[in-house]
């Protein structure tokens, strides 16, 4: 089995063969990312394997950056401008602030300019019927100036096509005629059959941008893994982490577009089953930020759509992340007030921190962890970089600021851990579950060099470093299952003579995904669940569980009941006399494959872990103090070892502090706790 995950700067790249995980790091290459990932598969063999799974930051980058193929979005007379308004929602820091303005708005950047946006003359009623005929004449006039334009692509989202979808797939003929038949066109009701127009738009027209990227990308990736000599199956990773084929997946490429950064808390979910941890705070520090999720009784908190960025909306399942600007690359600076201030920007992999002696100037936290002394100027990134003190410290004294280097120094190592502490908490209490009730999985290459210092600020019961924690997140590829998933929208209030109608939603959603999984089908675990509300409200209680079988009254009552259930536990109030309507459908297909399987270390015998050389630390502590050095790969299960100490693996370095335990667990995961 192999996983990949590209990311930016690096393509991480994870084998399991013969119960041995080995793993790889090399150099994303921005212009053809497959040539990484190539390069990846290349160094750890392929040979014999039996899938190979897939996520990438890719398509996500291309937005963020505006890289992006030119398209058009088509959509009914005098709704041209929905992809401007968005939902109107305004981020809490921009309440008050009446210059703030959306970033993909026409006044920042568009993902498709007004000039590429058109309106069609046509109109459906809510219901289904047709209030206009789709006027074709006008529709090729508009065809006709977009091909002048010179587009790659065509996102077609038209007024309640998820209730009828004709004029949305007549226009699609009527692309093809007038633009070619190889053009990329998507349409709404086939991307996301979904209410309310806006995130269907916005994630019909992130499919076709998708859709261009990927496509081409996925080809030669296939390609050249058969090259390789690569025999089995390739798979991508959708924005929950779960696994699709790579027909399936390019079909509707809007659900990739996120998979790399969920892929860690699916990791975390697989792991925490082995070692009996069901409750995680999943903390994944990389060098730019910190990606914070939650795993409750062993599964992952799923939303139902996502943000690219701020209102930019994709109607997709994903892992739900918290990002914040904190990280081994985050930039130290100096307030006007005179204090100091860690992030939110990063100094990146290019000039990275002052000590890579690149050319960066500004001081990072990583520079901060080389002058205490945690991080090793010879050792770093498995020997492959060699960081220059000098250098770090030169660019905390360039700080604007009176203070000495020490409290330079020990003020940044604070500040940046306290906004990391500040934003687990709050995660925390915004989801309501108690972080004394839970553990926090430390991962990410400075993850496990940051985190055990907040082990008494979070009031976490452990710390715990799983196995190669460096690539962690790729391992998440190798955690998951193979899921097809489809999806609809019909309001109607739950009575029992609503049964057939909802009966036949999910009898034809089922039909389908067993026609795509073809022989699986038969090996799959179909999971119904729906999206309802009191009669009146607005937003939807989402993931309620549906019977299997026939829907009839008697599943009708199960569905009420489970929805008032659902309901109390997410509010605190129960309306049994008020009536629920159904608003989503949702149909998945588990189908469950080989997964990475962590191997038990050797048990020590008697004796004691060998320590290393002694480490001074210091700033942080006040006086200086002296840290044993351990090395990961000597330690062995029952292990003990008391703070303050050192462990040193090739990508990560984890700081035990004073007063502090760390057991090594089973499978070698560090479970750090504080001391008796």
């Amino acid at each position: 089995m192999l996983g990949v995950d590209v990311g930016g700067t690096f393509t991480d790249v994870v084998a399991v063969r013969d119960g041995e995980i080995i793993t790889t790091k090399v150099p994303t290459e921005q212009t053809n990312t497959e040539k990484s990932v190539l390069a990846g598969a290349e160094k750890v063999g392929v040979e014999g394997a039996t899938v190979f799974n897939h996520a990438s930051t890719v398509g996500l980058n291309a937005i963020i950056t505006r890289r992006l193929p030119k398209i058009a979005f088509l959509t009914s007379e005098g709704h041209r401008d929905i992809l401007d308004f968005g939902r109107t929602w305004r981020p809490l820091e921009a309440l008050t602030d009446a210059s703030w303005r959306r970033t993909f708005g026409d006044a920042g950047r568009p993902l498709v300019p007004r000039y590429l946006r058109r309106g069609i003359r046509e109109r459906i009623r809510n219901d289904g019927s047709v209030l206009f005929e789709l006027d074709e004449a006008q529709a090729r006039e508009q065809l006709k100036i977009l091909k002048k334009c010179n587009i790659e692509g065509v996102a077609i989202c038209l007024l309640n096509s998820y209730v009828n979808a004709d004029h949305e797939m007549r226009l699609r003929e009527l692309v093809f005629e007038e633009l070619g038949s190889d053009i990329a066109c998507s349409i709404s009701a086939e991307v996301s059959p979904l209410a309310k127009e806006y995130p269907r738009a916005s994630t019909t027209t992130v499919d076709v941008f998708m859709k261009l990227i990927y496509d081409a990308y996925s080809t030669r990736l296939s390609d050249g893994l058969s090259e390789l000599g690569f025999p089995g199956q390739l798979n991508f990773a959708d924005c929950a982490a779960q696994l699709v084929a790579r027909d399936v997946a390019m079909a509707a490429p809007f659900r990739v577009v996120f998979s790399g950064p969920s892929a860690g808390t699916v990791a975390s979910a697989h792991f925490g089953e082995r070692i009996q941890a069901s409750n995680l705070l999943c903390a994944d520090v990389g060098g730019t930020s910190c990606d914070i999720s939650i795993v409750t009784e062993g599964q992952p908190t799923v939303n139902t759509t996502f943000e690219l960025e701020h209102d930019l909306v994709v109607n997709a399942l994903s892992t739900e992340i918290a990002s914040l600007g904190a990280g081994g690359g985050s930039l130290i600076s100096i307030s006007p007030a005179g204090e100091v201030k860690v992030g939110p920007g990063s100094a990146g992999a290019d000039p990275g921190p002052a000590a890579y002696g690149r050319g960066g100037t500004i001081p990072t936290m990583s520079d901060a962890f080389l002058l205490i002394g945690i991080l090793d100027p010879g050792e770093f990134a498995g020997g492959t970089l060699s960081l220059d003190p000098a250098l770090a410290e030169k660019a905390f004294m360039d700080l604007d600021t009176t203070l000495d280097l020490s409290q330079r120094v020990a003020y940044a190592y604070r500040m940046g851990l306290n906004n990391i502490a500040e934003g687990i908490v709050d995660i925390s209490i915004a989801h309501g579950v108690d972080p004394r009730d839970y553990s926090l999985l430390a991962f990410g290459a400075a993850g496990p060099m940051m985190l055990p210092a907040l082990l008494e600020e979070t009031r976490v019961k452990s710390v715990i470093v799983p196995p190669h924690p460096g690539l962690f997140s790729a391992l998440g590829l190798l955690s998951s299952d193979l899921v097809y998933a489809d999806s609809r929208t019909s309001y109607k209030v739950l009575t029992p003579d609503s049964a057939e109608s909802i009966d036949a939603l999910f009898s034809e959603m089922e039909a389908g995904l067993r026609k795509e999984l073809g022989e699986d089908a038969d090996k799959a675990e179909f999971i119904r669940t729906f999206d309802a509300r009191l009669v009146g409200q607005t937003w939807e209680t989402p993931f309620i569980e549906v019977p299997d079988g026939k829907i009839g009254p008697e599943q009708i009552e199960e569905m009420i009941e489970s929805f008032h259930v659902a309901y109390v536990a997410r509010s605190g109030n129960r309306f049994d006399a008020l009536p629920v309507q159904g608003v989503i459908y949702r149909a998945q297909a588990k189908v469950a494959i080989e997964k990475v399987a962590y191997q038990p270390i050797e048990a020590r015998n008697g004796g004691a872990p060998k320590a290393g050389r002694e480490i001074t630390l210091r700033y942080i502590y006040g006086d200086e103090v002296t840290a044993l050095e351990y090395h990961r790969h000597e330690l062995q299960s029952g292990d003990v070892i008391q703070g303050p100490a050192i462990i040193r693996e090739e990508l990560s370095t984890t700081q035990v502090c004073p007063g502090q335990t760390a057991t090594i667990g089973q499978y070698g995961e560090i479970i750090i706790t504080k001391g008796s």
